[in-house]
């Protein structure tokens, strides 16, 4: 069974970049980022303005803990156990997504992001990647939120609501239960109808050649003639 994330993923990672020698990978696995994601942080292309979440202050890690891993590359970091069970832990049912209070007022700006640039998405999966309602995400659909002028649309990966691989997996399974648009260019004749339709052409163009020799030859024999009764009416002359 794979172990829960941090609290703050994100802001967790950039502490430990910040404040430790952990390896991408070992802060990789335990804020469940990619390692990828993680050296983007590390690099400054992502989680800008993000601050730091020291893991070690909120109980999730112990300094010995990291001690350990940065002594040993191969050893992965473990949360500690909470010392006061988390609300569904017991009952073996997943929590909805906790967002960081100092995010929560981007929430509605991210919900129009995933809107207007993922409109395949349905409600429960926007609710699932940003931690929101359904009569929230109606409202911004229909521009009726009581904050519909002001709001901008922002990534919420950037904001650091979700991650890019929980997006990228939401839109993936979206795409999969969308329904395949029907073909509208254009296509083939079957084979019957298209010599069917050759052999028309043939055997009109077949007529209209006999028919056009016929009246050649018609054509000649009556100038004959004409030319040989002219020929008689001098004679009598």
């Amino acid at each position: 069974m794979a172990s829960a994330a941090p609290l703050m993923p994100k802001a967790t990672a950039v502490w430990l970049l910040d404040n430790t020698a952990l390896s991408f990978d070992q802060i990789a696995e335990f804020c469940k980022l990619h390692p990828l994601e993680v050296k983007a942080i590390a690099d400054g292309d992502s989680a800008q303005g993000i601050k730091g979440l020291d893991p070690v202050a909120t109980g999730q890690l112990t300094r010995e803990q990291i001690a350990a891993a940065e002594a040993d590359p191969a050893a992965s970091l473990k949360l500690v156990d909470p010392k006061v069970p988390l609300t569904g832990s017991a009952s073996g049912k997943k929590s909805p997504r906790y967002t960081p209070v100092s995010r929560r007022q981007d929430r509605p700006n991210a919900i129009l992001w995933l809107v207007r640039n993922h409109p395949e998405l349905k409600d429960a999966q926007i609710m699932r990647l940003v931690g929101t309602t359904k009569s929230t995400i109606a409202a911004i659909r229909d521009r009726t939120h009581w904050n519909a002028a002001n709001l901008a649309p922002m990534d919420p990966v950037t904001l650091g609501l979700t991650s890019q691989i929980e997006l990228d997996m939401e839109v993936g399974r979206a795409n999969k239960e969308k329904p395949q648009a029907a073909h509208a260019g254009a296509t083939l004749l079957p084979a019957a109808e298209t010599t069917r339709k050759e052999a028309e052409v043939a055997t009109a163009a077949e007529e209209k050649e006999k028919a056009s020799g016929d009246m050649d030859v018609n054509a000649v024999f009556a100038k004959l003639k004409q030319i040989g009764g002219k020929g008689q009416d001098d004679d009598e002359e």
